[in-house]
């Protein structure tokens, strides 16, 4: 009858398509024949534990697991995690393992040990025969986990390492080499770009990929499913129009500029335009015509850059540069930059100097990185939340697994206020109320700003607080680790990715039965997030493996949440003359609705986007095939001797060596196929940029882009052929053979890696989104 249920259940879910988690009762009934398995095990040597892991390695050889298979190889990691960790597997954990196994992404509560149920998914896979990455959201969480769970590998026969940016390219073949290789998905990434531009198969060093389990899958497989990962060549050196960005630092915000309500575009009033004309030398109506054509996009750009983009909200400014901020983690974003010159207007604005943009050489995005795995799974405290966006664009499913130990945490009601000074006044009085208990408290900020403006009005009631922000994430792992101590203040930026458990009593355990009678971690939420997920990892900060806990969000109706995207707020909401609250439930529902018109905003930014990078991916699929056949035969050599069969004989002639020969003609075609993609990526970069006036015209953006870039594309190879027998027709022989250099073959001599931030702008689809976000505020 169980067995009934479940297929019904789950043949309901798929008909009426609802996000949710699939059926476990298949596993949990296994979970006792793991167990059976136990005192079988542990009188093994660890040399017999490892010949059994063999031996299981042998019985799969790349099949699929049985049940059986996952019962034995559970049975193993358990006993591999007892002898290495002293830590016996929960059944949980086990439950988690069976679910990454089976190409799930588990939502696993934190402080329920996704990190060990990873690695024994791991080590299971390789196992299976198949090699594995590890994708985390860090550098830092790569090598971590890969020297902590190493020895649970080692007693599995598995290998394992781990990739870094210090690392070289030997360094990297040799880690990815292992069974098991740990990485932050960047830089997996951009290992994928590098191993794409090389002109030899020895400087290859990642394999072919097999299968990526993603640690904070929901933070890398939905919020930056979008981000594109660049690789860039140095060819010049991109500086802002200094002038401009000084007369743009003089407007004001209704006299010469307005922005929209989304705080996503800014344009000039026509007294701005009148400012900016007679400051540049000109008049208005050459600002807007073609003798200026050069100066309005930059004027554009600064007034984006100046109106639009925040100091210590946006990015900071550190050692003379200008660095992101991820809004998602509330932290630095490592390597990233904006798109378009607009990093360049942002430099200009702050006064640091300019940074080299280069030339594009490729990109993938996130998405397209993780789709090239024939076998994903995934881990997250907060999968349900995004169960829809994990089908859509990957087809995965998300599998719950239960707590080992029932949440005891009490999540209290939101408070509301009519003005955020309100809503601090009243935060401030609960830090105030629960820190003179002794108990720890955790303060969940928006951005570096809020934070550190909060901390100082601490201070001045002699409240002492640790601030966890943007500047000093390098100290993070310490300062979450030690905010469970009874006493302890902690205000931070996002918590998502941090990676390290709040343990009550802190690392050391010396208050924890103190805290615990106190009533555990008591969170705070200084505003809801764009996203319910985001609340949700706030929240699961507190009541860790069954402590005690508690947790509340404080809001406003004048927070940017609500404005940006439900600014209509019903008549006869009134507040407390007093305290400014607001105890109507009405205001609850608005600020509930603000937040899904936020998520359901930024799911159809995605689906926009993939709209237009899917053909762009595919392209480059395409295009890379041919590539690689180039990388791997004698087709170079093949085309440019039946192209110039003359002049490839006395070519021939000279070298007296036919991998010699071979290798010099592939590095020409193979110099002009990567030169025309660059170039076939600036132009689509142009064709996104003015397709809106298509639009303007009735068009279909996509259709036209699809029309703009299919044709060119397909002249690639042949474009490329071509270019590499002119190549050896005009060059001069020499007695190495061709002067590479002399022959117009240069490859950039600098290249480096960053991803591209989000353009926090409008573009060609905004007007779709906005007409969702219309939708969707009706409803």
């Amino acid at each position: 009858m169980a067995a009934l249920i479940s297929r019904m259940g789950k043949k309901l879910r798929r008909i009426i398509q609802r996000p949710g988690s699939v059926e476990l009762t298949r596993y949990e009934a296994l979970l006792p024949a793991v167990e059976k398995l136990e005192p079988e095990l542990e009188k093994l040597s660890d040399e017999e534990l490892i010949e059994r892991a063999g031996k299981l390695r042998e019985t799969l050889k790349n099949t699929a697991f049985g049940d059986e298979e996952l019962i034995e190889v559970c049975a193993l990691g358990r006993e591999a995690a007892r002898r290495a960790l002293g830590e016996r597997a929960f059944d949980v954990q086990v439950l988690g393992t069976m679910g990454l196994l089976t190409k799930h992404v588990v939502q696993m509560e934190t402080g329920e040990g996704k990190t060990l149920a990873g690695a024994l998914a791991a080590a299971g896979y390789a196992i299976r025969g198949k090699r594995v990455h590890v994708v985390t959201v860090n550098d830092y969480l790569a090598r971590r986990d890969a020297e902590w769970m190493g020895p649970v590998y080692a007693l599995l026969g598995v290998s394992v390492g781990w990739v870094e940016p210090a690392h070289s390219r030997e360094e990297r073949r040799e880690a990815y080499a292992k069974d098991v290789t740990y990485g932050a998905v960047a830089e997996i990434g951009f290992d994928v770009l590098r191993d794409r531009l090389v002109t030899s198969v020895d400087d290859l060093v990642q394999p072919a990929p097999e299968v990526a389990i993603v640690d904070e899958a929901d933070s890398v497989l939905v919020d930056e499913a979008r981000v594109p990962l660049v690789m860039a060549g140095s060819i010049d050196h991109t500086d802002a129009d200094e002038e401009v960005a000084k007369v743009v630092r003089r407007l004001r915000l209704g006299l010469h500029y307005e922005t929209d309500s989304e705080g996503r575009n800014a344009w000039l009033t026509d007294a701005g335009a009148s400012v900016v004309a007679k400051s540049l030398g000109l008049e208005v109506d050459d600002l807007y015509g073609e003798t200026a054509s050069d100066r309005l996009p930059a004027v554009n750009v600064a007034l984006h850059a100046h109106a639009l983009l925040t100091r210590d909200v946006d990015y900071l400014v550190r050692d003379g540069k200008v660095q992101l901020i991820n809004a998602a983690r509330g932290r630095v974003a490592e390597l990233q930059r904006w798109p378009d010159g607009l990093q360049a207007a942002v430099e200009a604005k702050e006064q640091v100097a300019a940074t080299d943009r280069g030339e594009i050489l490729d990109s993938i995005t996130v998405q397209a990185l993780l789709a090239r795995y024939p076998e994903v799974a995934g881990m997250t405290g907060t999968a349900v939340a995004v169960a829809e966006q994990l089908r859509e664009f990957y087809e995965l499913e998300v599998a719950v697994i239960p707590p080992n130990t029932p949440n005891i945490r009490e999540d209290l009601e939101d408070r509301v206020f009519a003005s955020p000074s309100q809503k601090l006044r009243a935060i401030e009085e609960e830090i105030r109320t629960v820190h003179e208990t002794g108990r720890p408290i955790l303060v969940g900020t928006q951005d570096v700003a809020e934070s550190e403006e909060l901390a100082e009005k601490l201070a001045k009631v002699d409240l002492e607080c640790v601030v966890l922000n943007a500047r000093n994430d390098a100290e993070e792992a310490a300062i979450i680790a030690e905010a469970g101590k009874k006493g302890a203040v902690t205000v931070s930026t996002q918590m998502a990715g941090r990676g390290t458990d709040i343990r009550l009593g802190g690392t050391d355990g010396s208050t924890r039965d103190e805290v615990v009678e106190l009533g555990g971690l008591h969170v705070i939420g200084t505003a809801r997030y764009p996203s319910s997920r985001l609340d949700g990892q706030l929240r699961g900060r507190s009541g860790r493996q069954g402590d005690p806990g508690s947790a509340i969000f404080f809001a406003s109706l004048n927070d940017e949440l609500v404005l940006s995207n439900a600014p209509d707020v019903p008549e006869g909401i009134t507040d407390d003359e007093e305290t400014g609250e607001i105890t109507d439930p009405a205001a609850l529902r608005q600020l509930n609705h603000a937040q899904r018109v936020a998520e359901g905003v930024d799911l159809e930014i995605h689906r926009n986007t993939w709209r237009y990078t899917r053909l762009i991916e595919r392209q480059r699929r395409d295009l890379l095939v041919h590539r690689d056949k180039v990388l791997r035969t004698a087709y170079a050599a093949e085309h440019l001797e039946k192209a110039h069969p003359e002049k490839f004989g006395e070519l021939k002639e000279k070298l007296d060596d036919q991998d010699k020969l071979e290798q010099i003609c592939r590095e020409v075609l193979l110099f002009h196929v990567d030169q025309l993609w660059s170039d076939h990526l600036a132009y689509l970069t142009d064709v996104r940029e003015s397709i809106h006036l298509r639009a303007l015209a009735r068009e279909t953006p996509l259709d036209e882009f699809h029309r703009a870039a299919i044709p060119e594309f397909h002249k690639i190879i042949a474009e490329a052929d071509s270019r590499a027998a002119k190549t050896l027709e005009e060059a001069e022989l020499t007695d190495e053979g061709i002067d590479l250099g002399d022959a117009g073959v240069r490859r950039a001599n600098t290249t480096w890696t960053y991803l591209v931030h989000d353009n926090p702008f409008d573009s060609d689809f905004e007007q779709t989104i906005k007409k969702v976000r219309s939708m969707i505020k009706r409803k």
